[in-house]
């Protein structure tokens, strides 16, 4: 655990913040400009109520039931029950970093100021993160519209001293929960259930850790690439500056200009510079074109993630009367607009197209494994399947099967943004399924960097047979980390460990770092 704090200030989280606090359980800190915001957006909910006007989310029933107008004395009960009814997810639990990452993010929303709920619900959150209180929450449940309404009502539970939670390794009832940290569950005022259910926070939340795991992909990917580059005494020249210009594209050409960093000073390509072969196979030559694709479409979710981060998505929103015309619900200090920010749409389409970028980025990377191992095709210094003795030695040959499995499981994988079931009546007829895609994107990614894992493994095997030139500087360096965390494959060994030591370093950034230091001290 990091001890640095994560400010939450509902204006500046990144994707970042979200992993450091989710990962590595970094506390969390509010600022006294946040919190007077929910003061002030709490008066305005408590002015509404004093004058007795019918405003959906405050006094009346919820989804088709908001006809129903709710007596005062009953207020707190319809919050309460609107948690309790709406727990109602199934499946698997999220993990750990998981629920984390939902309670930040919602916290993130609620200090933004336009949600009604007291100070008291933002405490309550701030010390749950801060006190390794993680509710249980059912991963099946949310349309991604009204928002992830189960997910967070299982999140929301343990703060009426209900439901789950684990603490450490212990499992227990809300209310236990929270006195392991000397917290008190709280009774919800008018608006504070649905400010705690209403919003995209298990989209949102799962999406900041697939973007950065997918641009932890893409890095490895271009490592892997150059690396297989070598090993296969193919060309750099399909990354020369001057085809990624008549073509530029922002991710090609980064991914071109990767290329050439790591090879810097290759002994490796400058010793078949002007070799007979006139083209390499498509998965080497278009690199810098697939991997770029794959950047871009990353890219395209961050910027989604970053602006949902730092948004209001719950509904109705709490404004300052001249920030409404007449249209709006309130008093003449408030007004109360009902809205769609809690629909997962922005997330739901570029989850979706992440999903099918990373499937073709694990795809490519198959390919070049392939080159490596497959005796009909590799060059005549790599050993088939990358074993000397093969035939009574089986290499690598079975590590790209697990490849193969991945990345038909990436293919296979549906793309739930166009889909759409009705729900509430028919009131909420067109929902987003944004925390399918995020789940969907999630397993894709992580298939996606074991692949990667496995070309490097394969890559670094094939080095050890052209030994006798040095690879690049950032190849070389990649090259060197790979083998303090895996030896050579001289005897067959069981390589599922080899694959997940593979699956940490990446997830840990420790090759990221030795290979920026190594081009850094390089160009020094």
């Amino acid at each position: 655990m990091t001890d640095e704090s994560v400010v939450i200030d509902g204006e500046t989280l990144t994707p970042a913040a979200v992993e450091r606090v989710a990962r590595a359980g970094a506390p969390v800190s509010v600022p006294e400009s946040a919190r007077e915001r929910v003061r002030e957006s709490r008066e305005r909910i408590v002015d509404i109520v004093d004058s007795g006007q019918a405003v959906y989310g405050v006094n009346t029933g919820f989804g088709e039931l908001v006809q129903e107008r709710i007596p005062a004395d009953d207020i707190e009960t319809l919050q309460q029950n609107l948690i309790r009814s709406h727990a109602a997810g199934t499946g698997d639990e999220l993990d750990r970093s998981e629920v984390r990452a939902m309670l930040v993010t919602r916290l993130n929303a609620l200090v933004k100021g336009y949600s009604g709920v007291r100070e008291r619900i933002v405490d309550l959150l701030v010390g749950m993160l801060n006190n390794g209180i993680h509710p249980v929450v059912r991963a099946k449940g949310s349309l991604g519209a009204s928002g992830d309404l189960a997910p967070l009502a299982h999140l929301a539970l343990v703060l009426i001293g209900e439901g789950e939670a684990t603490v450490g390794d212990d499992r227990l009832p809300g209310d236990e929960a929270l006195a392991r940290a000397e917290l008190e569950p709280v009774t919800l005022r008018a608006k504070e259930g649905l400010g705690l259910i209403n919003g995209t926070q298990l989209t949102v939340g799962l999406a900041a850790l697939v973007v950065r795991d997918a641009e932890r992909a893409m890095r490895a990917a271009d490592i892997a690439g150059a690396m297989t580059t070598e090993a296969t005494m193919s060309t750099t020249a399909s990354s020369h500056p001057s085809i990624q210009n008549v073509r530029p594209h922002p991710g090609q050409t980064e991914s071109a200009r990767n290329i050439r960093r790591l090879t810097r000073d290759s002994e490796i390509v400058e010793s078949h510079r002007n070799c007979d072969r006139v083209q390499d196979a498509y998965s080497l030559r278009c690199l810098p074109q697939v991997h770029g694709a794959v950047r871009d479409s990353i890219q395209h979710l961050r910027e989604a993630v970053e602006t949902e981060l730092n948004s209001a998505t719950d509904n109705p929103l709490v404004f300052p009367a001249d920030e409404a015309d007449d249209r709006a619900s309130g008093t003449d200090r408030a007004a109360v607009l009902s809205g769609g920010n809690f629909h997962g749409q922005p997330l739901a389409l570029r989850l979706d197209y992440a999903t099918s970028a990373l499937a073709e980025l694990a795809s490519i990377s198959e390919r070049r494994m392939d080159r490596m191992l497959n005796p009909n095709v590799q060059e005549a210094h790599l050993p088939p399947f990358l074993t000397e003795g093969s035939g009574l030695r089986s290499g690598y040959m079975i590590a790209q099967y697990t490849a193969a499995d991945l990345v038909s499981t990436n293919r296979s994988q549906g793309r739930p943004s166009t889909d759409s079931i009705p729900v509430s009546g028919n009131q909420e007829d067109h929902v987003s399924m944004s925390a399918q895609s995020a789940h969907i994107a999630r397993e894709t990614v992580s298939s996606t960097l074991r692949v990667v894992g496995i070309e490097l493994l394969c890559a670094a095997q094939a080095l050890d047979f052209v030994a006798e030139l040095d690879p690049g500087i950032g190849t070389h360096a990649a090259y060197r980390t790979v083998r303090e965390h895996v030896s050579h494959l001289d005897e067959d060994r069981p390589l599922h460990g080899d694959i997940d030591r593979m699956l940490a370093l990446l997830r840990s950034d420790q090759l990221f770092e030795n290979v920026e230091t190594a081009i850094d001290a390089g160009l020094a």
